[in-house]
This record gives structure tokens, C-alpha cells and sequence, in this order.
């Protein structure tokens, strides 16, 4: 039987993997399996986009019968469900797998360790818990969605070293230096969908999309809070939408919002975004507990929110936020500058520094929200 150490290095080198495709299977996680012999990988897999095949059936076809006998390495306990394909645990005996060693269990209710009582039950021989905190970060936009039915939510600010997310007035100013950025643009490319508030998409006339070289088919959902139908259709967002999708949220006419448009001007706005493709999502985006189960409804199950101040603090104010990545960096925008909500050294309570790093002239400090909702 392999020592742990062989076990634990198997499965960081498949949690490396399953990262290949955060973003891209839809409903299902990004999970990664490896089939190794011997200490000699066979054949290793991550779920495909769209959320299949899953990873251990493409894995034990690619080792075909080298896998009898094996030890099969998978981040997350391996489906006991039918559905549109056949439970991944039976694959599993039935390719006479010999070992299973898992590193997060699965909190979906038709699975919930009934994938692992198949295995046993087939005389195979399971390790559950390696590397079980990593594995939980690993997948934390999913099990967000299946224990609070929303998505998991990273709040990512850019702050001068004076405190400031901006300039009143002046639109988008550059805070930190390109690495940051391509940082930014490799965390669009994992996540699901990212939101900004109408402020900062009047302002801005963001794009939001992912532009790194090889990246650019993995831009995210963009979404906005627009309460009155404010987004022009002549706006980057619009003008993209039929590429990649764009949500407008915003509330029924006449529902007491102050400065509201009439129901007539709102319908028009509603249809020309609608020409361009934008979809228009009508839920009360004051409201951001009901947005987020909308989402995960939609099969969303990771968010990133990236501005401005007034929307930051909204999700901050309502406990939604599970994740902080705070980029420092050494511009001063003086006394014209908009607050952050959140700086180095003053951050909210029940937050935790998990990490920091160094990008150019540039920090960055993640903070993870301390209430165990991802721990074992």
C-alpha cells in the first residue's frame, strides 16, 4: 500500500489539474482524477466543459485495462447518481480499481457518501480526507453551491496605497501595474460570472472580459446591478453581448425605488438592450440574497464581484462575501480619491490572511472568511 506522502503527492498533482477547467463544466465541479501503478501515472483526467464526461470515466479509458489492479486519486468523491451517464463509482469496480483515495466527500444529497459505500462494498479499499483543506479550497465555488445554494463570492479590489479605488469623475484609473492585472484576468477566466455595480459600468465602460492571450473563449458572465435601466446599448457590454453573455438586474417598475424611470421609458431601455442581446434578469438587485439563489439556479457557482465601492460594500454589509483579494498598490490618488471598503490592516471582522504576494511593485493579500464553511 502506498505511504502517505505517495498519497498526498498524487493528489496535489490532481488538484493542480482540476484547476485546468474552474470555470468551464457548468453545473458540475472541476474535478481531476489520476489512475496510477506503481508510483507511475496511467492516465489522468479533468471534468470536460460542460460538465462532461466526468473526470475518472475518461481516465479509466484512457488506461483501459492498466487500471485493473490500480489506484485511482480523485478530488471529489466519485458520483453514485444516474443521470445522463452512469454513476462514476461503478465505473470504478467495474474497472477493477483496487484503491480509491479521495480528498473532499461530496455534500450533494444524492451522493453524500454513497459513492464511497459502492466502493467498499465492491472490496475496494478507500482513503477519504487527503489533503482535505487544499481539496475544499480547490472546490469551494461548488460546495458554496450545494451547502447555501449560492455561489461561492470573491470580492476582488484594486487600492492605492492611500486607501482609494478611484477618482470621482474621472472614470478608470490604473491602481496596479500589468502583472496584477493579468492576475485579475487569469481569475476571470476560472470563475463563472463577475459583477460590477451601474456606477462603475457608466464610469468605466468596462469590457470585463478575459484578454490574455489563449484565454479569451474563457471570459465569464457579466453581470450588472442596473436598479433603473441605466446601461447605454452603446456601452462595451452591450455591444459584446452577443459574444459574451451580459446580465442586467434590475427591479420592477413602481416598486418604491427612488428616482425610478416610468414604466414606459424602463420597457424601452429594456428592449433595446434586449436587440443587442443583453438579458435582462428582474429581481430586486437591492436584494442580493434572492440574486445570488437566482444564480445558482442558473447553474453559477462562482462569482466575482469587482466593483465600485457602493456595490463592494452592499455584498460586504449582506455577509456574502466569502473571499477578499485586495491588490495594493503604490499609486496616490490624494484627497479626490473614493474610499475602499476594505484596505490593508482594516478589513471586516470574521476574516482571515491566508496568503500574500508580491506582483511587480504591487500586494496582494487574500483573506478568506472565517466561519468554517469550507473546513472539514
Amino acid at each position: 500500500m502506498p505511504a502517505a506522502g505517495e498519497d498526498a503527492r498524487f493528489m496535489a498533482a490532481a488538484l493542480r489539474l482540476g484547476r485546468r477547467n474552474l470555470g468551464l463544466t457548468a453545473t458540475n465541479p472541476s474535478v481531476a482524477c489520476l489512475i496510477v501503478r506503481d508510483g507511475v501515472v496511467l492516465a489522468s483526467a479533468v471534468t470536460a466543459p460542460g460538465g462532461r464526461p466526468h473526470a475518472e470515466t475518461q481516465a479509466l479509458a484512457e488506461a483501459g485495462a492498466a487500471a485493473r489492479g490500480a489506484t485511482a486519486y480523485v478530488t471529489l468523491e466519485p458520483c453514485s447518481h444516474h443521470g445522463k451517464t452512469p454513476p462514476c463509482a461503478e465505473a470504478l469496480v467495474a474497472a477493477g480499481i483496487a484503491r480509491v483515495v479521495v480528498s473532499v466527500t461530496d455534500p450533494d444529497e444524492r451522493v453524500a457518501g454513497r459513492g464511497l459505500s459502492i466502493l467498499e462494498n465492491a472490496g475496494i479499499v478507500v482513503r477519504t480526507g487527503v489533503l482535505e483543506a487544499e481539496g475544499r479550497d480547490a472546490l469551494a465555488a461548488y460546495l458554496i453551491r450545494q451547502t447555501r445554494k449560492r455561489p461561492h463570492v470573491t470580492l476582488k479590489l484594486a487600492v492605492s496605497a492611500d486607501g482609494m479605488i478611484g477618482r470621482a469623475g474621472t472614470g478608470q484609473v490604473a491602481i496596479t501595474g500589468p502583472v496584477s492585472r493579468g492576475q485579475v484576468h487569469v481569475l476571470r477566466a476560472e470563475t463563472d460570472a463577475i459583477l460590477v455595480g451601474i456606477g462603475t459600468a457608466l464610469a468605466d465602460d468596462p469590457e470585463l472580459t478575459c484578454r490574455l492571450p489563449g484565454l479569451q473563449d474563457r471570459s465569464p458572465a457579466r453581470i450588472v446591478l442596473d436598479p433603473r435601466l441605466e446601461l447605454s446599448p452603446a456601452s462595451r457590454l452591450a455591444r459584446t453581448a452577443k459574444d459574451v453573455p451580459v446580465m442586467v438586474v434590475t427591479t420592477e417598475a413602481q416598486d418604491g425605488l427612488v428616482g425610478d424611470v416610468d414604466p414606459g421609458t424602463r420597457a424601452a431601455r429594456a428592449a433595446a438592450l434586449e436587440a443587442m442581446g443583453v438579458e435582462i434578469l428582474r429581481c430586486d438587485p437591492r436584494r442580493l440574497d434572492d440574486l445570488l439563489m437566482a444564480l445558482a439556479t442558473r447553474g453559477m457557482s462562482s462569482l466575482l464581484v469587482e466593483g465600485g465601492a457602493r456595490t463592494a460594500g452592499s455584498f460586504l454589509d449582506a455577509g456574502l462575501v466569502d473571499r477578499i483579494l485586495l491588490f495594493t498598490g503604490p499609486v496616490v490618488l490624494g484627497k479626490d480619491g473614493i474610499e475602499s471598503p476594505c484596505v490593508s490592516g482594516r478589513m471586516p471582522e470574521g476574516f482571515t490572511l491566508r496568503r500574500t504576494a508580491g506582483y511587480g511593485a504591487d500586494n496582494l493579500e487574500e483573506y478568506e472568511r472565517g466561519d468554517g464553511c469550507l473546513r472539514a
